[in-house]
């Protein structure tokens, strides 16, 4: 079997960058093509978006299960062959959520728009919960499982800062309207982009850590035993929390940046350009980490960038930055924690895994990350919801050409506002929940060492 290396980590990117074409894409537009193109209330939309993620975190957990019960073609992986089917779906989620039905009418529309974002949330979910599991049997070595959670964090990068930042370009013509047909055919390359993302993960990652089942048996897996092992991890649970939060910025941020530059700026471009600066702080945090993670561990780095972010962010709500330039500057450097949780978070919960095992010899991978993820999920339709309900509370008028000035200063407040409550929710998770420090982590991975030699 080919040893850990260079190729599982550009593998393992591969995979975070095919679903973040389709994910970051409809997270950051879906919202604009609903509110611009179909005429969606803003309040509809968000309470869809909270609703459709208790439903997805719901999917969540049976698709966790799945990888653990039964294993699926030939080659004896447990969740590689999972997302070579589940690649497909996620493509044509995509291109189904920004195909133009304005003309259907009201309700036929409402419908349609309730069916397609239902359709991704289970699409993702069966894609996302395999690939997040596999970096849990790629390795079980602490410092290569850290390799593959920054490696996580630049795939996401990827797109999110290098293609999805020039996405307004496209959208938006020369007077700052939207032009409809534009979405469409950002989905048509994005679903294909993806697909072919997802094969590179197929062919370049291998599953190390295998059990003995061959294909089609069903294990004596309790999911029962596999829920009583998680509410009972600590760790997992500070984690589930931490990431509610980090989500929670994500997701909201994410919807309101676009309109953000468009309306309250007048500079739709700003968004192009915001995320090169996003780019710089991300290459300089993807230098420098392990470095910081090998003097401070893990869990202090983010409690000390977090708490940095938390005043930060809190400074820039109270302080209006008139000057685009200057506002973009000081918002990458102040939400500099949430591009560190990113990098690191990924590490963390692989070790609340390992926490799991050691504490009860099972491997419960799929169903620990598909209850992690149920938290995610949470995170992510609570952030959908506020982004969306903050439009509806400062004003926000749904088809229209333009915002009024007091519309667009009160979404900026939105905008610099909603990490404050993000970073809250980290530093509990993190700092007061999630136990692991650096002497008991070093302890946990020294017995589990010594149990699977015995192996």
């Amino acid at each position: 079997m080919k040893k850990f290396g260079v190729r599982d980590q550009v593998g393992y990117a591969l995979g975070d960058i095919g679903g973040s074409f389709v994910n970051l894409y409809i997270g950051s537009f879906f919202l604009i093509f609903c509110t611009y193109v179909l005429g969606v209330s803003p309040y509809f939309m968000g309470t869809m978006f909270l609703l459709a993620k208790v439903f997805d975190a719901i999917c969540n957990v049976i698709m966790g299960t799945l990888p653990d019960r039964w294993k699926l073609g030939k080659s004896g992986d447990k969740f590689l062959p999972y997302i070579n089917i589940s690649k497909w779906i996620l493509a044509a989620a995509c291109l189904l959520a920004f195909a133009d039905v304005s003309s259907w009418g009201s309700t036929a529309t409402h419908v349609w728009v309730v069916f397609v974002y239902l359709f991704f949330c289970v699409a993702y979910t069966a894609d996302s919960i395999p690939y997040g599991s596999l970096a849990s049997v790629i390795t079980n070595d602490p410092v290569e499982r850290t390799k593959l959670s920054r490696a996580r964090a630049i795939g996401g990068m990827v797109v999110g800062l290098g293609f999805l930042s020039f996405v307004p370009m496209f959208i938006y013509d020369k007077s700052g309207a939207v032009i409809p047909q534009a979405f469409f055919y950002i989905a048509i390359v994005f679903s294909i982009l993806s697909v072919l993302a997802y094969t590179g993960l197929i062919r370049l990652t291998t599953e190390r850590i295998r059990d003995d089942k061959p294909a089609g048996t069903k294990s004596d897996y309790s999911f029962k035993d596999a829920f009583t092992v998680a509410i009972k991890n600590r760790p997992l649970i500070g984690m589930m929390v931490a990431s509610i939060g980090s989500l929670l910025m994500i997701n909201g941020v994410s919807q309101l940046a676009p309109i953000v530059f468009a309306e309250r700026y007048q500079m739709p471009g700003a968004f192009a350009i915001n995320s090169f600066i996003s780019i710089g702080v991300t290459l300089i945090l993807f230098g420098i980490i392990p470095k910081l993670v090998a003097k401070f561990n893990k869990r202090n780095l983010i409690i000390a960038t977090s708490l940095f972010s938390f005043v930060a962010a809190l400074v820039m709500t109270l302080v209006t930055i008139d000057n685009v330039y200057l506002f973009m500057v000081l918002y990458n450097v102040a939400t500099i924690g949430s591009s560190v949780f990113v990098m690191v978070v990924w590490a963390l919960v692989t070790d609340c895994i390992d926490f799991a095992e050691l504490q009860t010899g099972k491997h419960y991978e799929g169903t620990l990350y598909s209850l992690y993820s149920f938290a995610r999920k949470v995170g992510m339709g609570l952030g959908a919801a506020i982004g969306s309900y903050a439009l509806g509370w400062v004003g926000f008028v749904s088809g229209a050409k333009a915002q009024s000035p007091e519309v667009a200063n009160g979404i900026l407040k939105m905008y610099t506002g909603m990490p404050i409550l993000a970073f809250i929710l980290i530093l509990i998770g993190v700092g007061l929940i999630y136990d692991l420090n650096a002497k008991r982590t070093t302890e946990m991975y020294a017995a589990l060492k010594e149990r699977r030699a015995a192996n």
